[in-house]
Parts: C-alpha cells; structure tokens; sequence
C-alpha cells in the first residue's frame, strides 16, 4: 500500500493504480454479507437483473411470475443490517404486467425514468417508471429470450431482440416501430448484445451453436462467425465448421472495454475471443456447469487488474481470472440454482438478491490502529508518520467516508 503511494505521490505510477489495485484485492475478499439481505418480492425464480448506470442505486429484476421489481440499493439508516427495499413493483395487479416469464429486464442507460422488458408473452415493453405504464409495447411471433440497449448508442436508439425465430429483430425507439432484420442464424437466438466500444457493432449467439458479429450498418450479413477451431478444419467435423461451441450458446457478453467476446454454451464450455478479428484466444476455463436452456446472465469485473468473470454455476457463482482460465473461488449462499449475476463496481458487491460484499470495514480499523499505535511511539520518524497518515487519508477517501457511508 505504502509502495503505491509513494510512486503516485511522486508520478511515477498512473492515478488509478492505486484504485484498480484495491478494487482487486476486494474481489479476491468477496464473501457472502451477513448484514445485507434484499426484500422478497418474487413468487417464483428471478431470471434477470439490472443495475442502472446513472447513480448506481437502483437494481431492477424480474421473474418467471411476470413480475417486475425495483430496490434501492442505498442504505440511509446508518445501521450495518440492512434489506434493501422494494421501491416499486409491477405486479400481478397491474392491469399491464406481463402474462409470462420476464426473460430481460433492462435501464434505459441515460435514464433512470425508463426501463425495458421482454418476456415469453411474445413481447417486449417500454415502461414508463413514473407511471409503471407501458410508453410502446413491441409484439412478435415467438417467445423473446433477450434484448439489449447499447450503452454507448449516440446516433441510433436500437434494440437488439432475439426471439424463438432465427431472425433478430431490431427495434426503434424512435420511431416505436421495426426496422431492421439480422438473417443468418439457423435456430432461435438466446442472447445479443451490443458492444461497449463501438455502437453499431452487435454480437448475437444462438441455439444452433454459433455466434455472429454484426455490423447493423451493413446490408450484407455478419462481419463474421466466431470458430472455435480458428479455421482449422481438420480439427472440426463438418458439423462443427463455423460453430463457437458444440452446443447451445446461451451465454454472450462483452468486457468492458469491449476487447473481447466471452461466450459460455451448453457443452459446459466457456471461451473468451478478440471482438475485432474473431479469434479465439484459447483460454481453458475447464468445466463451466451449464444446463440451462434458456439464457445465461453473467458478467466481468470493470476497474480491475487482472479483470474477473462471474458465472452461475450450479447454485454458486464462479470467479474465473479473465485473461488466465484460473478458478479463483466459488461463492456460495444460494440453494437453488443460480439465473443471473450482476457485478457492482461503486459498491463492490455482486447483485444476485442475495449480495456478496467485501468486508473491508476491517482493513480500515486495521489501518486506523497502525497509525494511531505507530503515531505514539517516540522512536517512528517523521516521515514515516506523515507516509501512514496520507495512506489512511486515501484509504478513508477511497471507500466513500468524505461523503456517506456506504455499506
């Protein structure tokens, strides 16, 4: 700690060492928070979770009973227990709830007065969080499984949806009507996203083993497909050309900085790949447990070094290093099996309505008992004394003291 301040203090290291450093260090201490618990709204399973860019304070789900949930994650009571509650529901009384399971739930990322829905009602809908009424309501043939805002989106308001037919339908929210068709997949697509690093770029996988990079500008097909095999075909049946995993790909995300593709399939497999050529790096993660036939929500670490990966596994979530394949834990509290994760980076947790916090109210009584203990001996120099004070003065800055505190 006192090496990374003193090569900040003096330029040598970038501002944000310091930070990414100790973000790490709190992934590695993550454990299940005894004090934190989230009201029980649902009546069945939670598919899905947000939380809103915006502040960062509000956390949206919805379950396979229709409902859809917003807590506030904010705790205002100065108390260590708390449950963060439900601000709003849109529940069963709601004469515009959906009829079937909420496969997605999404902020709109600029906002926190919209939020988005698609369900296996065959819809997908535009809400209005003032009025918990529906501002567009989009209708299709099949049951949506996924749709995505991009976040970075200036010069488009697309939504990718992926439904129970092969095509993905894109839908304007503009204009509150549908106005691209993506062809190329074979089976119904079971997750799309847009990239976080350049705003027409879309990534789609699907039940029929592929996935497809897309250039919505383009009028011609994908870019290209994801191969597993890096074009060699004599390590590929001909049934596995061109295909990213020997199963159903029902797991798709993006990293931060938009770099890289991580893909998880149902032939318990996960694999990370170069967004911009395709490749795949052939990185081993070993057996990811996946059994699910419907999507998979899960989720990278942002402001880390080296960057994690948070995957439902089972009743657990494993943690794997991105960049390694190495396991690094399991963290466990559910009994049931786990639908979706959601990583929170203000408040270093991982959102699965049950939270998995860090306990680092500890490390900051430790340091606070090493300046104050090291502080009255006569013998401690100067310049030690004034070392210890700038680190717990970064440390207290760090975790939020100057203004309130978030537990």
């Amino acid at each position: 700690m006192l090496g990374f301040l003193a090569a900040r203090q003096t330029g040598l290291d970038d501002p944000l060492r310091l930070r990414r450093a100790e973000s790490t260090r709190r992934v590695f201490g993550l454990e299940l928070n005894p004090d934190r618990d989230v009201d029980q709204v649902h009546g069945n399973g939670i598919n899905t979770i947000d939380i809103e860019a915006v502040e960062g304070r509000y956390m949206l789900s919805g379950g396979s009973d229709g409902v859809i949930v917003i807590y506030d994650l904010e705790n205002y009571s100065g108390k260590p227990q708390y449950t963060c509650k439900a601000v709003c529901t849109i529940g069963r009384s709601n004469r515009y709830v959906h009829k079937f399971s909420v496969e997605t739930v999404q902020w709109y990322p600029y906002d926190t007065g919209m939020i988005v829905s698609s369900s296996f009602d065959k819809t997908m809908k535009v809400w209005d969080t003032e009025t918990l009424k529906p501002a567009e309501v989009f209708e299709f043939e099949g049951n949506v499984y996924s749709h995505h805002l991009s976040p970075i989106a200036r010069k488009h308001s697309l939504i990718a949806v992926g439904t129970k037919y092969p095509k993905i339908q894109l839908c304007d929210l503009k204009s509150g009507s549908r106005t691209h068709v993506l062809q190329g997949h074979r089976a119904e697509v079971l997750s799309v996203r847009w990239s976080p690093r350049y705003e027409h770029i879309l990534a789609t996988a699907s039940a029929d083993s592929k996935v497809k990079v897309w250039d919505v500008r383009r009028a011609t097909g994908s870019l290209f497909t994801l191969d597993q095999h890096n074009g060699d075909k004599s390590k590929a049946s001909s049934e596995a050309v061109n295909t990213a995993h020997n199963g159903r790909v029902n797991g798709l995300c993006f990293t931060g900085d938009g770099l890289y593709i991580l893909t998880t399939g149902t032939d318990d497999r996960m694999r990370l790949w170069n967004s911009a050529t395709g490749e795949n790096t052939l990185v081993n993660y070993g057996k990811v447990c996946n059994e699910s036939r419907k999507k998979v929500q899960f989720t990278v670490s942002r402001g880390c070094s080296p960057e994690f990966v948070f995957v439902p596994c089972g009743s657990s979530i494993a943690v794997y290093a991105l960049h390694t394949g190495e396991l690094v834990t399991m963290l466990r509290g559910h009994y049931n099996n786990v639908d979706c994760c959601e990583f929170h980076p203000d408040y270093q947790v991982t959102q699965k309505c049950r939270l998995f916090l860090v306990k680092y109210k500890c490390c900051i009584c430790l340091y606070l008992s090493l300046f104050l203990s090291f502080s009255l001996s006569l013998s401690l120099s100067l310049s030690l004394c004034l070392s210890l004070s700038l680190c717990l003065s970064v440390c207290l800055s760090f975790y939020g003291f100057h203004s309130s505190q978030r537990i």
